[in-house]
């Protein structure tokens, strides 16, 4: 056990010191949406994953719901997680919480600089297995954003996935709901639906039975 803490500390501190010294001080830096969290929980490493900090400013763990992160330093989301997750353990779980990629930032329009290829940004929440803001052409698929993300954890409800799509002038929100396991059967032609910018991609956690 105290192998496996020392090697999981120097994994985090690794990963802090790879990013971009205003951001991984972590002190003073809030949270945003689009920024990537990584969360280790040494008792129950099937919680440890990525997290992206969604839209609306949270982040989704299993045992522990949504998570409000915008605005946030990263040590407060490490308390309130620790929290959420203690009446799941026998004694207080030992969490970790570092910041993992920052949200990609506008780049300045000056000039002399190369036009990169157009790209179209999909939002992806729950129980993927890459979960975060992917950059992708415009003309992709669900099914290969699903490729693009790498698949799903073994948390996923692949039945019950949701794209939810904003549209831009009404600001009214349209939920689709997508089956993987009937796209990969076959039976559903859903997989061929265009994604737009700004789209999201909801994995929601299996219930119990499920």
């Amino acid at each position: 056990m105290t192998r496996l803490f020392f090697a999981l500390l120097a994994g985090l501190l690794g990963l802090a010191l790879s990013l971009p010294t205003t951001a991984s001080a972590q002190d003073g830096y809030r949270l945003r949406p689009g920024d990537v969290l990584r969360i280790e929980v040494l008792e129950d490493p099937s919680l440890s994953r990525s997290v992206l900090v969604a839209p609306d400013g949270r982040v989704s763990v299993p045992l522990a719901g949504g998570i409000r992160a915008s605005g946030r330093t990263v040590e407060a989301v490490q308390t309130d997680l620790a929290s959420r997750l203690g009446p799941n353990f026998a004694t207080a779980p030992t969490v970790f919480v570092a910041l993992e990629r920052l949200a990609d930032r506008i780049p300045s329009s000056g000039g002399g600089v190369k036009a990169e290829a157009p790209t179209i940004i999909i939002y992806i929440m729950g129980e993927a297995a890459k979960p975060g803001k992917i950059a992708v052409a415009p003309g992709t698929t669900v099914l290969q954003l699903f490729a693009e993300m790498g698949g799903f954890s073994k948390f996923a409800a692949t039945k019950r996935i949701q794209l939810r799509r904003t549209d831009p002038k009404s600001q009214v929100e349209t939920v689709y709901k997508l089956n993987y396991n009937a796209i990969e059967a076959g039976s559903s032609k859903s997989g061929n639906t265009t994604l737009a910018d700004g789209d999201v991609i909801v994995v929601p956690q299996r219930k119990l039975f499920e």
